[in-house]
């Protein structure tokens, strides 16, 4: 993928469930700093790195991922999150880190030294949603095969 492709994106969409919206609002809006938008009373918007990931109540929401070995490591599965440069990526693990989030994945270098190596870490949400978040020293190795 270019790195022109890279740049026109768009934001993508994506909903889930949570178990309370306090907690998501806590989580989303005061730990990760996403801007939120419209609410309701079953479900929230946020701005997650300019994409719309929107909360949805489901008081009796029961997460039951999946783990996959990969590269040594446990990895939930499903899990979303964004792939950002390794500068925000660095500042989001040292805000994280500073603060008593349980990591599933502590912030590490995975694959190194081979293609599509890469800064990733993992955590859960209040709900147990699954998140990764990534950094490449290149975009050009997002997708790289060999």
């Amino acid at each position: 993928m270019s790195t022109e492709t890279l740049a026109a994106l768009r934001p993508f969409h994506l909903a889930f469930p949570v178990h309370d919206l306090d907690a998501a609002r806590a989580f989303y809006g005061g730990l990760l700093g996403c801007e939120e938008g419209r609410s309701d009373s079953h479900w929230i918007d946020f701005s997650l790195f300019g994409h719309q990931i929107v909360t949805h109540l489901d008081e009796n929401f029961d997460p039951r991922p999946l783990i996959n070995p990969v590269d040594g490591e446990q990895v939930p599965v499903p899990h979303f999150g964004v792939v950002l440069t390794m500068s925000a990526w660095q500042a989001l693990a040292d805000r994280l880190a500073a603060t008593d989030i349980a990591f599933v994945i502590a912030p590490t270098v995975r694959f190194k030294g081979q293609v599509g190596e890469q800064a990733t870490m993992f955590f859960q949400d209040p709900s147990g949603n699954a998140l990764e978040f990534k950094a490449f020293a290149s975009d050009d190795q997002l997708f790289a095969k060999n």
